[in-house]
């Protein structure tokens, strides 16, 4: 869980800006940009005026509803550079912040050329006597700024007071306008055709991305925790009320609507004097390309400075620790963006991506106010639903804007995600994961104790008694099989009581967990201190568990010493009075040609209470990536006085209701000793389930111990086999005959 004191700092470093300086102009700027001066027109001439403030509304709805998740987010810890990618990554995981931090870098940096296209498309069209290119007009711009963002931070965003004096004059100007100099279009003058709603808001929504802007300073911030959410929510509100009377007032005064879809320039000609709205223009696209220039270094520097790509390029520079390296990657980037881009172009790509990281940071809100940590104590609280509604926005505004571009934008923030996590970067910091855990763990266990265990729903709870995993891993490994992530499965050692301190049974968890984790066996492990081994397997099996979450079925392998029979004996009366299913496996050399056709036997009693249990684990066997080619063949001794055709008539028609993929075979015993006839049948197959009977009532510890050890002697040339017991209560035929 994300705590207060999650950054820890001998010092603040970097600027100390305020509220307005650091987060409110850089906003409103960023906001109040290209989109607005070049694009507003289109936007209504495309969809007409109700469908615009439709747009706008929602644009800004998604934008305030994630305002306010970053209002709580911010209050609730100590932020540090990186703005967006910081708060995910301490929110949500490394692994997290990283597959949206790299996309989000990359988008700010793409928002660069989006500005500076905006600005040369302006000066190429009010400028036609000069014959400009407008990249090479773009080239030039980008240079100018790269050198004032790299000569002085501090510069830059002083000189964005007088571009905002520049906004509000030039919106001035507009609203004293008559629309008297827009001329109607001529009869015969061909119109582009117009595009969809979402279309639209792929390209308007970048307008309304500028909180970022302020966000990304949030290392250069004196009090990020009061600055940043009353300078966001501050600049959203009145960019919302700015973005709301402007197509009001165009559709009011420009008579031909038509106009709007081919004149960019139209806030110019409607504008009481034009030149305050080229100057608006100007200001306002330089200023958000220096503020994206400003916030894109300082998230891919905190990204390098959490090692999640090379350190070099987060490297700090002056007292104020410029990430000057950072700035030549993003102006590089930016550069590309210019020679290869256009607006309508790159609008919709920053759509996906910003959508992206503001439904991540909703969700981080929303499940930090859902987990009630007491590490969760933000000073400006909203409700979850707000959060999670903001989060719903943005996801659903991606889809219906470009199901394409959206799947590419999951799969690479996968592709970051899986990658990440294969480096296994250790976090100097709590996260809120192992909450978010807890919350579904908890409302699944509370709707499970809610509902009575049925076969139809029936999954294997293993727990394998293997000690320590690398002597006895062909338990693990079958019970691994076995489950394949559709039960739990725990891989559990009793040690003796003198060797386990606290410490060392951390250690010993934590040593058979990596050792787990390196062969790709996904288990929980438990480690329980015990002088008495059959003692302490009983208590463990007694106490472990959860609620409705406790082991099902024991997976042990058999004893290999007479002198431990009876305490074995004991051991398997205890789990089946405790209604544990059983299952025993002896140690046998399981094949390892992976070119081998593989089988499986199982051999089936004339009673069958253990029979269904065999074949769902059988079942459940052969869907595994090892075994998944095995053939099951379901066999049955019958002596020379039973009828032949009506066991097998038996059999099949129990295989043909229960729509089996197995094989039937019936085998006639011409040995006294049945073992001898399955050691004679089954000597070509990998892997064999037998039944194992339950004790009697009242029957001693001594005379299951003999009949165990009868077993385990009279199949000892019999390799590989598992001694199944069901002891559930359940009715595993069930399973099969329901079909």
């Amino acid at each position: 869980m994300v705590q207060r004191s999650g950054v820890t700092e001998s010092k603040k470093s970097g600027y100390q800006f305020g509220t307005f300086k650091g987060v409110f102009t850089p906003s409103i700027l960023t906001i109040l940009g290209v989109i607005m001066y070049l694009r507003f027109g289109w936007v209504i001439g495309n969809v007409g005026l109700i469908p615009t403030l439709i747009i706008v509304t929602l644009s800004t709805s998604i934008t305030f509803l994630t305002a306010l998740s970053i209002s709580a987010l911010a209050t609730n810890m100590r932020i540090g550079g990186g703005g967006a990618y910081f708060i995910i990554s301490r929110s949500l995981g490394i692994e997290t912040g990283a597959a949206i931090g790299l996309p989000l870098f990359l988008s700010q940096a793409l928002s660069i050329s989006f500005y500076i296209i905006g600005f040369s498309e302006s000066v190429v069209q009010l400028l036609p006597f000069l014959n400009l290119n407008m990249k090479v007009v773009g080239v030039i711009t980008l240079g100018i700024v790269f050198i004032l963002t790299l000569k002085s931070t501090d510069l830059a965003l002083k000189a964005q007071y007088l571009i905002l004096l520049l906004v509000v004059l030039s919106l001035v100007s507009l609203f004293m306008g008559t629309g008297e100099k827009v001329l109607p279009l001529e009869p015969n003058t061909m119109l582009p055709k117009k595009e969809s709603f979402w279309i639209v808001f792929a390209v308007f929504f970048p307008a309304v991305t500028g909180i970022l802007a302020g966000l990304s300073m949030s290392g250069d911030l004196k009090n990020p925790e009061k600055a940043i959410p009353w300078g966001t929510l501050s600049a959203v509100t009145c960019s919302y009320l700015v973005y709301m009377i402007i197509p009001i007032f165009l559709t009011g005064v420009v008579k031909d609507h038509n106009v709007f879809l081919v004149d960019p320039m139209i806030m110019y000609k409607v504008a009481h004097w034009g030149p305050l709205i080229i100057l608006g223009l100007w200001g306002a696209t330089l200023s958000s390309a220096v503020g994206s220039l400003l916030g894109a270094p300082r998230t891919l520097q905190a990204i390098a400075k959490d090692g999640i790509i090379l350190q070099f390029i987060g490297r700090g520079f002056g007292k104020n620790q410029e990430p000057r390296v950072a700035i030549f990657i993003t102006f590089m980037l930016a550069l590309a963006g210019i020679l290869v881009g256009n607006l309508n172009m790159i609008a919709p790509v920053l759509s996906m991506f910003f959508l992206t990281t503001y439904g991540l940071l909703n969700l981080s809100a929303g499940f930090g106010t859902l987990i009630r940590s007491p590490a969760w104590r933000p000073k400006f609280r909203i409700h979850w639903a707000l959060s999670f509604a903001g989060g719903f926005g943005c996801f659903a505004s991606m889809f219906m804007i470009n199901p394409g571009a959206t799947f590419v934008s999951i799969f690479i923030s996968i592709a970051v995600y899986a990658f990440i996590k294969r480096k296994r970067l250790k976090m100097k910091w709590g996260d809120m994961k192992y909450g978010i855990l807890m919350l579904m763990i908890q409302f699944g266990l509370y709707k499970l104790s809610e509902r009575k265990a049925n076969i139809e729903s029936w999954r294997p709870n293993i727990l394998v008694l293997s000690g320590t995993p690398s002597t006895r891993w062909y338990l693990i490994e079958i019970a691994n099989a076995i489950s394949q992530g559709r039960g739990f499965l725990t891989v559990a050692a009793v040690v003796p009581q003198k060797n386990a301190s606290p410490r060392r049974k951390e250690e010993m968890e934590k040593a058979i967990t990596s050792y787990l984790q390196e062969r790709k066996v996904m288990a929980m492990v438990k480690v329980f201190p015990a002088d008495d081994v059959i003692g302490g397997i009983s208590a463990l099996i007694k106490g472990y568990g959860f609620g409705p979450i406790e082991p099902n079925t024991i997976l042990i392998g058999e004893t290999a010493q007479d002198s431990n029979l009876l305490g074995y004996a004991e051991l398997i009366s205890m789990l089946h009075e405790a209604k544990k299913n059983v299952v025993i496996v002896k140690e046998g050399a399981i094949p390892k040609d992976g070119d081998k056709d593989r089988q499986i036997d199982i051999w089936w009693g004339q009673k069958g209470e253990n029979a269904g249990l065999i074949l769902a684990l059988a079942h459940l066997l052969k869907i595994s990536k090892y075994w998944r080619s095995a053939k099951i063949v379901l066999k049955t001794i019958y002596s020379a006085d039973d009828d032949q055709k009506d066991i097998e008539l038996g059999l099949l028609t129990f295989v043909e209701k229960g729509k089996l993929n197995v094989s039937v075979e019936t085998v006639l015993s011409e040995e006294q000793n049945l073992f001898s006839t399955i050691e004679k049948v089954s000597r070509d197959a990998d892997f064999i389930f037998m039944g194992l009977r339950p004790p009697l009532p009242d029957e001693p510890a001594e005379q299951y111990g003999e009949y165990l050890r009868n077993i385990f002697q009279s199949t000892k040339r019999i390799p590989s086999v598992a001694y199944v017991m069901a002891s559930e209560g359940l009715d595993f035929k069930k399973m099969y005959l329901s079909v």
